[in-house]
């Protein structure tokens, strides 16, 4: 079965492939399709998920898998939360991981609550009208380091540290991470559903 992913992220892309195998689905990007992306006007990762997955499925004529996520710190109100990937430019910074990973740190300074986790929405719809979109949602919890951290992941990853594991994401191998992440968690759920409502698998 081919799925088509509402993202261009080709690391993302990476992520669920490995994530969704044991289903025997094939993602394919939205970009590979020449599918614009969506808008996002939302305040929550799952209505902005939701939103990308029925625009992904309408354009495509295809079943979609749509992932929202990102940072929610606690500090901060749940900031950066929905606009983690163009943080940076709502303080008229340009839009990438180091800038974006500087403007938190700025934001942080002084502040001794670091606390946030990762967020992540994944919904998958059979049709852009589907009356009923499988939806799941990862949690994985840490908080803000000083500095950056490690090499691997992307994003947030060299700044978010892991307590129980005493590292960074951005210091964990790909396949830890792919265990333990809030996406991983997601889609854990996310294929049990598909499973059990769709009979993938």
């Amino acid at each position: 079965m081919k799925l088509v992913l509402a993202s261009n992220n080709e690391k993302k892309l990476k992520e669920l492939q490995a994530l969704f195998a044991p289903l025997g689905v094939e993602l394919v990007t939205q970009g590979s399709l020449g599918i614009p992306e969506a808008e996002e006007p939302f305040h929550s990762f799952v209505e902005n998920a939701l939103t990308k997955a029925r625009h992904a499925a309408k354009a495509s004529g295809l079943p979609a898998l749509a992932d929202d996520s990102g940072l929610a710190v606690e500090s901060l109100g749940g900031a950066p939360g929905v606009l983690s990937a163009r943080y940076a430019t709502l303080f008229g910074r340009p839009k990438s991981d180091a800038e974006n990973n500087a403007v938190l740190l700025e934001k942080l300074s002084g502040v001794e609550n670091r606390a946030a986790r990762f967020v992540c929405a994944l919904v998958a719809v059979r049709s852009a009208d589907d009356p009923e979109p499988l939806v799941a949602m990862g949690r994985w919890q840490g908080e803000i380091l000083a500095s950056l951290q490690g090499e691997g992941g992307f994003g947030y990853d060299p700044l978010m540290f892991i307590p129980p594991l005493g590292r960074s994401v951005a210091q964990l191998g790909a396949e830890e991470k792919n265990r333990l992440s809030h996406r991983a968690l997601a889609s854990v759920d996310l294929v049990k559903q598909m499973r059990e409502v769709w009979h993938l698998g």
